[in-house]
């Protein structure tokens, strides 16, 4: 299957996954400016910070107050939340199923394997949208596990203006 190909399998998925409640396949947004110089490679990429070890975070901590079906507005997002930018950080959750199994190198993070997390109405801040650092991998299982990677806000959009997806991670690690 070729990248194009899976990429759209992985967006299908993220839809029917329900994060910000629309059926339709995504197209990112305009991605915010940077907040320190891109790579080449990737203009959008916010550079990794070091740290000794990453950041331990739940969903709870990135949680947002807004009414349900209410539409998505960067001035929701506290300081706790953007202060997370740039930041190594692990959090638990459940990898959103798909067409593959083995050699994911990107999938969805949601907080939870109830019905919540897989149909239309979850939560924006209940899903993450994890993409591998090239040359790592994810394999999926139906057990919780733990990803690692540099948090950052990256608004997700389906072609009718509403949105998947908020949170994204540069995954490094998945135990």
């Amino acid at each position: 299957m070729d990248r194009r190909a899976a990429t759209l399998l992985f967006l299908a998925a993220l839809a029917a996954a329900g994060c910000g409640g629309s059926s339709t396949v995504a197209t990112p947004a305009a991605a915010p400016p940077p907040t320190a110089q891109a790579s080449a490679a990737d203009p959008n990429a916010v550079p990794r910070r070091p740290s000794a070890a990453p950041r331990e975070i739940s969903f709870d901590d990135i949680k947002l107050e807004m009414e349900k079906g209410a539409p998505f507005t960067r001035d929701l997002l506290p300081t706790r939340v953007t202060s997370l930018t740039g930041t190594a950080i692990r959090i638990r959750g459940y990898i959103l199923p798909s067409f593959q199994q083995t050699g994911l190198t990107q999938f969805v993070l949601v907080r939870d394997n109830q019905e919540c997390c897989f149909g239309p109405g979850a939560a924006l801040h209940d899903c993450v949208v994890v993409r591998m650092r090239p040359g790592k991998t994810a394999d999926f299982s139906i057990r919780p596990v733990a990803v690692a990677g540099t948090f950052k806000i990256d608004e997700l959009r389906a072609p009718d203006g509403s949105h998947l997806a908020i949170y994204a991670l540069d995954g490094d690690e998945v135990k």
